[in-house]
């Protein structure tokens, strides 16, 4: 009766230990300092010459395009809102437009673009995350229409026949905006009504003036105004909205009016209105509400383009042809998209003025940089001609050979034996790309992350659109633990090589680290549609489910990675399984060669097992796997903690003191491996619990 009774004592104060604790899962790598960003925080930053500081607060967006709905006809299928939100997405994130942390920005673009998958963002994520100085910003491109009365947003899968369930409110999203999402910079963009193929032509003004209404206190920006339709077409940069064509453009700069680099809502505003304007010929007319948001309101900041002040420009245009297919153009040093021979790319709303271009394609030499001007509305027409072939010295291409030799080998001797050829190829030929591809490969193989950085970078610099170079580079970003940065040069690869499933699965792991699950799932599951056979893409998948509670199907995707990656990486190993561009992006700093990294993952791999099956209460196989995880981690502090666990509940329903007794060691070594985690503070409560059975019994 007394080992009964405080057998008793046990089991409440470790059901009352769970409930105030809590039964947390790892995370796949725990966010760190580096990983956070400045930006989530208020910024300061200093204008060049100017007195006063701009100040970026915390940001948070949603992000959705639809451009394929599920339920209607082709007819009414659109071309480019999904190619808009993606192009929004980028100059959110980037570090010369709107400056948001990746990871605070959502995006749901077709199939992912769900009415509950929007309620959830907006009505539950946006409140959760948002404070009262945030600036918070929610973009749409796809239908908008009326239905008995009420304006909507078309989710994919609206049902035009049951439009009260299955579309979007827009009362609800002004209530939303007003009431439950916090912060001083609201911004609502809209492009919606892009042909007239679900809104008829008299509900075209209350959908426009609905949304213009939503909520008096942001900044609201719609495509079009009254009973007018949104145009979308090839013409606007190879393919847009026109409205979200001018939006992108004033975001990156173009809207900077009086050279401070600041492009605050009003010049944002009048920017896109006047170009779309003029542009359509006064077909299409964006409308913004501008009588009571903050006019200090910064949307976007770009501190290279601070300047002397000047009257407000009239706007040209860039005509940009080429010689040959898939040609990338820069202009000022940012990328501004693609021309084909028989396609000239059209480029509108360019400030007047003097502006650099240069066309490139891998294996060519630029054409360019050169500078051409452009006049106030005016056509400025540019030929790019790519006309030398890049080609290495015979020397140079025999060193990278037999770099390629050693590489293949694998391990640290030969890696640094291909190093060296690497170096001598580069010495032969300073600008051979595909030699310093290879040398940062190695040079993260051998640990000198400052080194492979410099060397992968240096590849991009001699051939911007080398996307194998551009994978590389975000992988020892990755490495290096710069998140954001991995996830822009990605966010570049995947838009210009969609099929690339390397850089896929690479951002399904940049996005999981930063603990954006829903777009690592998104990411992941691209990857392994693409390369079904890349183990990591599979990992990553499961870390994502397991984070997003979806435990049964992570087990599944933990037990294919383990499947694919059977195999011993000794000298008789498949060692070609990492060198192939596997070994960029796979490791954390502790890992000291391929064979760490493969046990590292492979523990990783069963612990994620263990924590889904607990998850599911599968308690005998958890154990069985966390016991196969520490073969690979002996002294993993959430393995052992998650052991510690396993054992109590098991003996919570057998009262075996032997079980007891091995809780108490797991625990034991998740204090020594980190005493400061909160897994042993938690650990130490639960020690503290087993004594006093211990004592009691004895």
């Amino acid at each position: 009766m007394r080992f009964l009774r405080v057998l008793l004592l046990f089991l409440v104060s470790v059901f009352i230990t769970s409930l105030v604790m809590g039964q947390t899962t790892p995370a796949p790598d725990p966010p760190s300092a580096t990983d956070q960003g400045a930006t989530r925080d208020l910024k300061a930053i200093q204008q060049k010459g100017a007195q006063a500081a701009v100040t970026i607060p915390r940001s948070y967006a949603v992000v959705i395009g639809i451009a394929t709905y599920k339920n209607l006809p082709a007819s009414a299928q659109l071309e480019f809102p999904n190619r808009d939100a993606e192009d929004i997405y980028a100059a959110l994130i980037s570090p010369e437009g709107g400056q948001f942390p990746a990871e605070n920005v959502h995006k749901l673009i077709n199939d992912r673009a769900t009415v509950a998958n929007i309620r959830h963002e907006i009505e539950e994520w946006l409140p959760s995350v948002t404070k009262e100085n945030d600036r918070v910003l929610i973009y749409f491109a796809g239908h908008g229409f009326v239905s008995s009365g009420k304006g909507y947003l078309a989710p994919y899968d609206v049902d035009i026949h049951n439009v009260a369930n299955s579309a979007y409110p827009m009362d609800s999203l002004g209530a939303v905006i007003g009431g439950k999402i916090k912060g001083k910079w609201k911004v609502l963009i809209t492009d919606a009504c892009h042909s007239g193929a679900i809104t008829p032509e008299a509900d075209r003004k209350q959908v426009n003036q609905t949304l213009l209404d939503v909520q008096k206190s942001l900044f609201s920006l719609t495509a079009s105004r009254d009973r007018e339709q949104s145009f979308e077409s090839e013409k606007w940069g190879g393919g847009h909205g026109i409205f979200t064509y001018y939006v992108v453009k004033g975001l990156e700069g173009e809207a900077d009016t009086n050279g401070d680099g600041v492009v605050d809502a009003d010049e944002l505003g009048e920017y896109v209105h006047t170009n779309v304007r003029l542009a359509t010929d006064a077909r299409q007319n964006p409308t913004s509400e501008r009588g009571s948001f903050d006019p200090n309101m910064v949307l976007a900041y770009n501190a290279t383009r601070v300047k002397a002040n000047l009257p407000p420009p009239q706007y040209g245009n860039l005509i940009v042809e080429a010689n040959m297919d898939n040609t990338e153009v820069w202009i000022d040093g940012r990328s501004a998209g693609i021309v084909n021979k028989d396609k000239p790319l059209r480029l509108p709303g360019i400030t007047p003025g003097a502006h650099t271009i240069k066309g490139i394609h891998l294996g060519y030499e630029p054409d360019g940089p050169r500078e051409e001007q452009v006049y106030p509305g005016q056509d400025t027409t540019v030929t790019i001609r790519m006309l030398i072939a890049r080609r290495a010295s015979r020397a140079a291409v025999d060193e990278f050979d037999k770099g390629i030799e050693f590489y293949n080998k694998g391990f640290e001797e030969n890696y640094k034996k291909a190093a060296d050829h690497f170096e001598r190829a580069i010495q032969i030929d300073p600008k051979y790309s595909q030699a310093y591809l290879y040398l940062g490969r190695v040079e993260n193989a051998l640990f000198e992350d400052q080194k492979a950085l410099t060397a992968l970078k240096k590849a991009i610099e001699i051939d911007p659109d080398y996307m194998e170079a551009r994978s590389g580079y975000a992988a020892a970003l990755l490495d290096a633990g710069d998140l954001d940065e991995s996830i822009r040069q990605l966010n570049v690869v995947t838009r210009r090589e969609p099929d690339r499933g390397t850089a896929w699965y690479l951002l399904s792991q940049a996005y999981a680290r930063k603990g954006d699950f829903p777009d690592g799932k998104t990411s992941a599951l691209t990857a392994i549609k693409l390369t079904p056979k890349n183990a990591e893409a599979h990992f990553w998948l499961a870390e994502c489910l397991r984070q997003l509670k979806e435990p049964t199907e992570a087990m599944q995707e933990y037990n294919s990675y383990l499947l694919l990656s059977n195999f011993d990486t000794g000298k008789a190993g498949q060692l070609n399984y990492y060198v192939a561009g596997y070994l960029l992006g796979m490791g954390r700093k502790k890992r000291a060669a391929q064979t760490d990294i493969w046990k590292e993952l492979r523990g990783q791999a069963n612990l994620g097992l263990c924590d889904s099956e607990y998850m599911e209460k599968q308690l005998d196989p958890a154990i069985r796997d966390c016991n196969v995880a520490l073969t690979y981690l002996p002294n993993d502090l959430f393995t052992n903690y998650r052991l510690g666990v396993l054992y109590s509940e098991k003996f919570n329903q057998q009262q075996s003191l032997g079980l007891l007794a091995a809780a108490k060691t797991h625990f034991d070594a998740a204090i020594a491996a980190n005493p400061d985690a909160n897994e042993a503070d938690r650990a130490r409560k639960y020690v503290k619990n087993i004594d006093g059975v211990l004592a009691q019994v004895k």
